[in-house]
C-alpha cells in the first residue's frame, strides 16, 4: 500500500475556522497545539497494513490490556514541513525518517512500515491539513508518526496488533529569545540506555528512563542533561533527546561514533555531510568526558554543539557535573556552530540550493 488512492478521508466536522487557525499559527509555541486531523494506518499479523486513512484528531480508544499499555511496545518519530518563500511545503530527509523507523520497528518487535508509505502518509496529512503549516519565519508543522502495539492481551510476546498514526503541530522557533549557549548537566549516576538495549531505537522508554536525571538537570539550572557509555561510564553518548559535536581549534568536527546505545539523528548525518562538503576534516570516534573537559579547559576545544530536528542546533555554552564546571554560560554561540546552522536551516526552508536532494514536496 503505497498509492494516495489507498487512503480514505474522513474530513473532521470540528475543523478551526481561518480565523481560529490563524491566531494559532500566530504564536504556536511548540507542541501546544495540534491540527485538524491525523493519519492512522493498522497492522494484523493476517492482514499486514490496511485501513489507511486521515480522520479527524481526536482520543484513541484502547482496550484496557492493549500492549502497549503493559509491555511499551511503541516507536515515534519527529521531522517537519516548512513553507518555502513561495507558498510550497517540503520536508526534509523523510526516506531517512522512514528507514529509522523501521530499525526501531524491528528492534521493538513491531512490523516495519514500508518507507514509501511514511512518506506518502505525510503527503495525505498536508493534503487536508497543509493550511497548518505556518509561513512566519524560522516557523514549521512538526510530524510526530508513531506506532504502537494495541492488540489486547496479557503475556510477554510480541503483538499481532499494531497501528501507525501521524499527528501533526505547528511549531513557532524552538529558541523564543534567539540561539544562545545553554548549560547541560553531566549525569554520572543513570545511563540513557544499556548495551544491548533500545538506545538506537526511537523508543518512548529511552525518553522517559532519561527524565529523572533531566529533572536533577534542571535543578542544577541546566538545560538539558549529558549521559555517558553504560559499559565504562567514560565516554560520551549524548544528551537526552540530542547529539553532541565538538569543534576543535585546529578545525576538527568531532562527534560519539554510533555504538549500538546512540540514537542515528538525521540532523547528525546531516551536519557531517555539510561539514565533509566544506572540507573540514569530520571524526566519528570515541570521545572520553575527560578530553571534553580538559579540551574545554585548554583551549584545544573552542566550540560545543548539540543538535535534533526540533532544536536544529543549540550551542553548549557550560557543562557542568558534581564538583566541577568548564565552559561559561555567557560564552556566545561559536562560528561554526552558528555557521552550520545557519546553511541546514537555509537548505530547510529553499533559500540554499539543495544538492543532496534531501528535500521532498509533500503539496504536489
Amino acid at each position: 500500500m503505497s498509492s494516495s488512492q489507498a487512503f480514505t478521508v474522513q474530513p473532521s466536522a470540528a475543523a478551526r475556522s481561518d480565523a481560529d487557525r490563524q491566531a494559532i499559527l500566530a504564536a504556536p509555541g511548540f507542541g501546544n497545539h495540534f491540527t485538524d486531523h491525523m493519519v492512522a494506518i493498522r497492522w494484523t499479523r493476517a492482514d499486514g497494513w490496511h485501513d489507511a486513512r486521515v480522520q479527524p484528531y481526536g482520543p484513541l480508544s484502547l482496550d484496557p490490556a492493549a500492549s502497549v499499555l503493559h509491555y511499551g511496545q511503541e516507536i515515534f518519530e519527529g521531522i517537519k514541513a516548512y513553507r518555502h518563500a513561495d507558498g510550497s511545503i517540503w520536508t526534509f530527509r523523510p526516506q531517512a525518517n522512514g528507514a529509522r523507523l523501521q530499525r526501531s520497528a524491528k528492534r521493538l518487535a513491531l512490523p516495519e512500515l514500508p518507507v514509501e508509505l511514511f512518506v506518502e502518509s505525510l503527503r495525505q496529512l498536508i493534503a487536508v491539513d497543509g493550511a497548518w503549516v505556518p509561513s512566519a519565519p524560522e516557523t514549521s508543522l512538526y510530524f510526530r508518526p508513531f506506532m504502537i502495539a494495541d492488540e489486547a492481551f496479557l503475556g510477554v510476546r510480541a503483538a499481532q496488533k499494531a497501528s501507525y498514526y501521524v499527528i501533526a503541530s505547528p511549531a513557532g522557533p524552538y529558541f523564543t529569545k534567539g540561539v544562545a549557549p545553554v548549560s547541560i548537566w553531566l549525569s554520572t549516576d543513570y545511563a540513557r540506555a544499556g548495551k544491548g538495549g533500545t538506545g538506537a531505537a526511537k523508543c518512548g522508554g529511552n525518553y522517559a528512563a532519561s527524565l529523572l536525571p533531566q529533572t536533577i538537570a534542571q535543578a542544577q539550572g541546566c538545560s538539558q542533561v549529558l549521559f555517558l557509555d553504560p559499559v565504562e561510564g567514560k565516554y560520551v553518548e549524548e544528551l537526552g533527546g540530542m547529539n553532541v559535536f565538538l569543534v576543535f581549534a585546529d578545525g576538527r568536527l568531532v562527534t560519539p561514533a554510533l555504538s549500538g546505545s546512540i540514537l542515528e539523528g538525521i540532523t547528525r548525518e546531516s551536519i557531517l555531510q555539510l561539514a565533509r562538503d566544506r572540507g573540514l576534516q569530520v571524526e566519528e570516534r570515541k570521545v572520553s568526558i575527560d578530553e571534553w573537559k580538559q579540551g574545554v579547559a585548554d583551549g584545544t576545544i573552542s566550540e560545543v554543539f548539540a543538535c535534533g530536528t526540533a532544536a536544529v542546533v543549540t550551542p553548549i555554552g557550560e557543562l557542568k557535573g558534581e564538583g566541577f564546571s568548564v565552559g561559561s554560560p555567557d560564552a556566545p554561540a561559536g562560528e561554526v556552530t552558528m555557521s552550520l546552522r545557519k546553511e541546514l536551516t537555509d537548505i530547510q526552508y529553499g533559500r540554499l540550493p539543495d544538492r543532496h536532494g534531501w528535500l521532498v514536496r509533500l503539496d504536489a
